[in-house]
């Protein structure tokens, strides 16, 4: 009787380390080929998230929270890729389906002296004249609608201090904020004249006591008479140390729409109720 062949194949010998290592290295290889261009498509197309650095827009934005930035909503330019390129990338000026900021909207930019990013809040438009006058902002000549809402105590961020603060609400339009000021009991600053220039604007911070933005003179060119209505003057001393001055367009990266998730403990003293923080139209 012939003798019957086993046709069950033999079992492979087990992988060595170094296999498995390649084996698993090509996986991710794969997988990144696939998502890496995918990810840098929708941040530079749709949305990308920016993590709050500071309190210069308490109380809308706390630090630590992460905010989904509107790629689309101002058009494309060079200051709109993602993970910043456009900075080190000889890419010329100008948008591509170029939107149109409005009053009262969030916006991240870049620094319009530096390589930093910001973020800020829009008060003033081409033409525009902006000025701060016994803490009430003046928008072409008139004040712009603020309603007291309460004192209110809290610890800054990483601080033990106790800071005592008054909020107001600020309403241009269909669009209502909430702003600090009197922080440390000092008054918001007055302002001079801002006469927006085209292609420009003019950003502030919701912590009027605590933010560096267009009304410091230092990103600005020389007032003449009281009034700063010149942008792309010759810089004097250090960037790193000047203000935004009047922000081109061209600079923007996107409006703030939403406060996705954050990791800021509310720390408002006296029993004071905290702002939602996940999930949170700007």
């Amino acid at each position: 009787m012939p003798s019957q062949i086993d046709a069950q194949a033999q079992p492979a010998a087990p992988a060595s380390t170094w296999e498995k290592v390649k084996r698993e290295l090509k996986e991710w290889a794969a997988t990144l080929a696939i998502v890496a261009p995918a990810f840098l498509l929708f941040t530079g197309l749709a949305y990308e998230q920016r993590v709050i650095p500071s309190e210069s827009m308490v109380p809308t934005l706390e630090v630590g929270d992460r905010v989904a930035v509107a790629k689309f909503a101002y058009g494309y330019g060079r200051y709109s890729l993602p993970l910043s390129l456009g900075r080190y990338l000889p890419l010329g000026e100008g948008r591509f389906f170029p939107g149109t900021p409005e009053r009262g909207e969030v916006v991240v930019f870049e620094h319009t002296h530096s390589d930093r990013v910001m973020i800020k809040r829009i008060v003033g438009l081409p033409g525009d004249t902006v000025q701060i006058l016994g803490e009430t902002l003046i928008i072409n000549g008139e004040p712009v609608e603020s309603e007291f809402v309460r004192d209110v105590r809290y610890a800054p961020d990483k601080e033990v201090v106790i800071e005592q603060v008054q909020e107001w609400t600020e309403t241009i339009g269909d669009r209502t904020w909430t702003t600090h000021r009197g922080l440390r009991g000092r008054p918001v600053s007055d302002t001079l004249l801002f006469v927006v220039p085209a292609d420009h604007l003019f950003l502030i911070g919701d912590n009027r006591n605590n933010s560096y933005d267009s009304r410091e003179l230092s990103g600005h060119c020389p007032p003449i008479n009281g009034v700063v209505d010149r942008a792309g003057c010759p810089l004097r001393g250090d960037a790193d140390d000047a203000s935004v001055g009047f922000v081109p367009t061209d600079h923007l990266i996107g409006r703030a729409d939403t406060v996705l998730l954050t990791f800021h403990r509310c720390k408002l003293q006296d029993g004071e109720a905290c702002q939602k923080r996940v999930w949170r139209g700007l």
